[in-house]
């Protein structure tokens, strides 16, 4: 297969260069071209480019960097700016967990989510820290190698977790729902030098709903969680109560 690779932490980011080396020596893959930001773009979740023109840098063959978001990334990817024909999308390797609401924010998630938009398989990968890299390229081989036999509607995309281990220490694979995480911590307010008053959006909340069966739990106990997400927004279960509502 063809794999068109982008992430949110940028295109010299350990983890995608890890798994853009990994690709191209492996025997499911027959190509592998890497298109990503040119910085750190975390949190970027789908945004576009839509008020300034894009422009694309060749950093080295086959991989290339971009002054944009995932999203921007993966849609010149596939809709006419490289001469390039992916069979499926693939983000990551992410620095840092992508469970439970992360994948709002997320702009690996948002990367996968935009292949999966233009018509192809995606696929979002995240370590749990950022030390083994390589046992999360070596979990992409594994799921690359039973893929052949996965029948995904158009609607899902796979959010991969693996957890900051030995490859040779993951207990196995769990297919997962999302957590849910307490609230944020407050937003950090300080002073610049000039004296001009400043704020950083505060840490990420603890997990809330981390029970069995979620991605939290999963990892967790050093098993890697496959998470399905539908693009489909839609809250079905509300259409006949809000019509009730609406008609009276």
């Amino acid at each position: 297969m063809r794999i068109l690779l982008s992430n949110d932490d940028g295109y010299l980011a350990p983890g995608i260069q890890t798994l853009f080396q990994f690709l191209n020596n492996h025997e499911k893959v027959r190509d592998c071209v890497m298109i990503a930001p040119d910085r750190n773009r975390s949190a970027a979740s789908n945004s576009l480019t839509l008020t300034h023109p894009l422009r694309i840098h060749h950093y080295a063959p086959k991989i290339l960097s971009v002054d944009g978001t995932p999203t921007d990334c993966v849609h010149l990817g596939i809709n006419g700016a490289l001469d390039y024909q992916a069979d499926m999308v693939m983000s990551g390797i992410n620095e840092g967990a992508n469970m439970g609401d992360d994948v709002l924010y997320s702009g690996t998630v948002a990367a996968a989510t935009e292949g999966r938009f233009l018509g192809l398989p995606a696929i979002a990968v995240s370590l749990c820290g950022h030390q083994h890299y390589d046992a999360a390229a070596q979990v992409v081989g594994v799921l690359l190698n039973k893929l052949p036999g996965l029948k995904l509607d158009r609607n899902t995309v796979l959010n991969v977790n693996v957890p900051d281990i030995p490859f040779k220490q993951i207990r196995g694979i769990q297919i997962t729902r999302l957590g849910k995480r307490h609230a944020s911590e407050p937003v950090v307010s300080s002073r610049d030098p000039r004296g001009k008053l400043i704020h950083w959006i505060g840490p990420a909340g603890q997990a809330a709903d981390a029970g069995q069966g979620t991605d939290f739990y999963a990892v967790e106990r050093g098993y890697v969680s496959i998470t399905p997400l539908q693009i489909d927004l839609t809250h079905y279960r509300m259409l006949e109560p809000l019509a009730d509502w609406l008609n009276s």
